[in-house]
């Protein structure tokens, strides 16, 4: 595992010193600062995986620092070091993103067991959510920084991203973690039931009400609550969680009085709540109220390095109980599946990978193994093919080497190449007979196969009346 990188940032020498020493010592990788500005600069140059500041410095104070800090990182974990008057100053920095704040004087002991513990949750962490790419990276050092907080998080991402993995992460990671963890998909319930098992019912409210239930919120209690796609709420669910969140009470269905509840609400999306808010198909005042903290978790295909120590996980996860011995994937099979865009994010990596495990011939996982669809859609990053000459470049050039790679790419489909060029299928006709491109073909050009060219033109039409 490679060493934890400390950015130390003082304005007397002697303190950075110190510091430098000791947190050498313990085998941590310091690099120091003697300013706000200079830190600044040290980190645009390279990342860190936690910055201690003093709070009162000459120039740059350490609040400031923070602030620019986390809008250059905002994974950047933050310890203020600050004096006996400051603290009040000192917790106004917990409220703008600080991890902690140590009063001096601290000794050794004290300095080195609130980093130790910062860090600790970062590996732990590590072992919950599998990546190895800068973006989950960030990821999981944001979800280390909400999960201090009891204030309501929204996780932000794709279908099959992993928004529950996330969202039980913060709770692991909080003071809440001993108490229950609750989670509820609001699109998979009826929305006359979804009452009921929110705030839960009272004996004889309704018909089918025979006993009396506790919902999740009364069940969650001193806990977390997660709400899983919560822009499938109707706009009246809506304006009960609401009431919920605000007055931090609830009602059960048919019950007289309120119920005093303590729940930290994780809300996860898919869809854009914003643009919601702005149809008038969500509260605004509800989304204010549940973005008070957000993690966006990018997906699969944007951060392709985590594709390889995926692949690995989940052949261990499913072969673990498997009597047939499996070797792993081919040197081919994961080159399909890194370069597949993986449109149902690492949900659809993972049932690829159980389905090729159940279904493969040999010891060896081969393409044939991989579903179709991962077999007939993948392709390369996208990267370019063509280098920038020294001196000058013909534009004409550029345009027929991303023609032909559409081409190749596509088997010479012209209608699928032009949606991957972004043109149509007449635009994209001119530019082949203007650059000559014909599809190549053994048996010689007179021999294309005419009903396949009927059929392209075709499509090609349909795609232009569309």
């Amino acid at each position: 595992m490679a060493r934890k990188s400390i950015l130390v940032v003082d304005d007397e020498k002697s303190q950075r010193e110190i510091l430098e020493m000791i947190l050498s010592g313990e085998g941590y990788d310091v690099t120091t600062a003697s300013s706000g500005e200079a830190a600044l600069k040290l980190q645009r140059e390279r990342r860190f995986d936690l910055a201690l500041t003093d709070l009162k410095m000459t120039g740059m104070d350490g609040i400031e620092l923070l602030q620019n800090l986390l809008k250059y990182d905002s994974s950047i974990i933050v310890i203020l070091l600050t004096a006996h008057g400051s603290i009040d100053s000192a917790k106004e920095a917990l409220r703008r993103g600080a991890y902690d704040y140590l009063q001096k004087p601290y000794d050794r002991d004290t300095l080195l067991d609130t980093i130790r513990r910062a860090l600790s949750k970062l590996d732990a962490i590590d072992s919950e959510i599998v990546s190895a790419s800068p973006k989950m990276e960030a990821v999981k050092k944001m979800i280390l920084k909400v999960a201090r907080s009891s204030s309501t998080v929204l996780i932000r991402g794709e279908s099959g991203t992993g928004k529950e993995l996330i969202a039980r992460a913060v709770h692991n990671q909080s003071p809440r973690v001993t108490e229950m963890f609750q989670a509820v998909n609001c699109a998979a319930i009826n929305e006359n039931l979804l009452e009921s098992e929110l705030f839960g019912h009272e004996k004889g409210s309704f018909t089918g009400a025979h006993a009396e239930k506790k919902g999740l919120f009364e069940v969650a209690d001193k806990g977390t609550l997660f709400l899983d796609e919560i822009a499938e709420l109707d706009i009246s669910m809506q304006a009960k969680l609401l009431r919920a969140l605000q007055e931090r009470e609830i009602r059960r269905v048919g019950g007289a009085r309120p119920l005093k509840i303590d729940v930290r609400v994780v809300a996860a999306t898919n869809r854009d709540l914003r643009a919601m808010v702005g149809d008038g198909r969500f509260r605004d005042d509800l989304y204010y109220r549940i973005n008070v903290l957000s993690v966006d978790v990018p997906p699969l295909r944007e951060r392709r390095e985590d594709i390889p120590v995926l692949i690995d996980y989940f052949l261990r996860k499913h072969t673990r109980h498997t009597s047939r011995l499996v070797r792993g994937f081919t040197p081919e099979a994961r080159r399909v599946m890194q370069d597949y865009p993986w449109p149902g994010n690492v949900r659809q990596l993972e049932s690829a990978i159980e389905r090729a495990i159940l279904l493969r011939e040999g010891e060896w996982i081969a393409v044939d193994d991989l579903p179709l669809e991962v077999k007939q859609d993948a392709r390369p990053a996208a990267e370019s093919q063509f280098k920038l000459p020294s001196e000058g470049i013909e534009f004409e050039d550029v345009e027929r080497n991303l023609i032909m790679q559409a081409m190749e790419r596509t088997d010479y489909n012209i209608t699928k190449a032009a949606k991957l060029l972004g043109l149509t299928f007449r635009t994209l006709q001119y530019r082949l007979e203007k650059f000559g491109i014909k599809r190549p073909d053994k048996r010689g050009a007179e021999d294309h196969d005419e009903r396949e060219e009927a059929a392209e033109q075709q499509e090609g039409a349909q795609d232009e009346l569309d």
